[in-house]
C-alpha cells in the first residue's frame, strides 16, 4: 500500500472534502471501509489536525513552521468540518448526476492502472487526469468545468474503489494528489465562501 499523503495539514482540505464526498455519495459499497482510511493516519477529523496561525506558522508541538503552496497558506483554519461536509454534499449530487455517464471502459481502464504496481505514482495520477479530461469533455457545458473535473476525479475514485475496494487507499491517496495539484486554489476558494 502506497503511504503517498501524511496527515501533516498538507493537503488536508482536499482529503477531508474526498473524504466527506465518499461518505455522502450513493452508490459507495465500501462505506464500511472508509474509517480505515482514519486509522491509518491518512484523514482526520478537521478538529483534531494541525492549523496555522495568523502569522502562517503551524501550530503543533512548536517544532514545525506551515505550509505554503504557491503562496498560498495550504490549510484554513477558518474552515470547518460542517463547511466541508456541505460542500461534499453538494459536490456529491452532482456527482451522482455525473456517474451515469462514466463509461465501464473508462473505469476498467483506470483499475488496471491502479493494479499495476510498476506504475509510479505519478504516472497514475496522470491517469486519472487524462481520464477527467477525456470525461470532462462530455460533460453539459452549464457547469463550470473546475467544479466538473473536481468531481468527475472524485466519482472516478468512487468507482474505482467500488469495483476493487483493497485499492482504497492508493486511489484516494492518487486523486487527492491529482486534486491539490489542479485544484488546490479553487477547493480552498470554495470553502471560504
Amino acid at each position: 500500500m502506497e503511504q503517498d499523503i501524511h496527515s501533516d495539514g498538507f493537503n488536508q482540505m482536499e482529503r477531508m472534502l474526498l473524504f466527506a464526498f465518499l461518505e455522502e455519495s450513493s452508490g459507495c459499497e465500501f462505506k464500511e471501509q472508509l474509517p480505515s482510511l482514519r486509522s491509518q493516519g491518512i484523514v482526520y477529523p478537521l478538529q483534531d489536525i494541525l492549523y496555522c496561525d495568523g502569522d502562517g506558522e503551524l501550530q503543533t508541538d512548536g517544532n514545525r513552521s506551515g505550509h505554503f503552496q504557491n503562496g498560498e497558506q495550504v490549510f484554513d483554519p477558518e474552515v470547518n468540518e460542517e463547511i466541508v461536509r456541505t460542500i461534499a454534499a453538494q459536490l456529491a449530487e452532482i456527482g451522482d448526476q455525473l456517474d451515469k455517464e462514466i463509461k465501464a471502459k473508462v473505469v476498467n481502464d483506470l483499475v488496471q492502472h491502479f493494479l499495476n504496481e510498476n506504475l509510479s505514482r505519478e504516472e497514475i495520477t496522470r491517469c486519472l487526469s487524462q481520464a477527467v479530461e477525456v470525461l470532462a469533455r462530455a460533460i453539459p457545458s452549464d457547469l463550470e468545468r473546475e467544479k466538473a473535473m473536481l468531481v468527475l476525479a472524485m466519482v472516478l475514485t468512487k468507482k474505482v474503489a467500488n469495483k476493487v475496494p483493497f485499492l482504497l487507499q492508493r486511489v484516494f491517496s492518487t486523486t487527492v494528489n491529482y486534486i491539490s495539484q489542479h485544484f488546490h486554489g479553487y477547493v480552498a476558494r470554495m470553502l471560504r465562501e
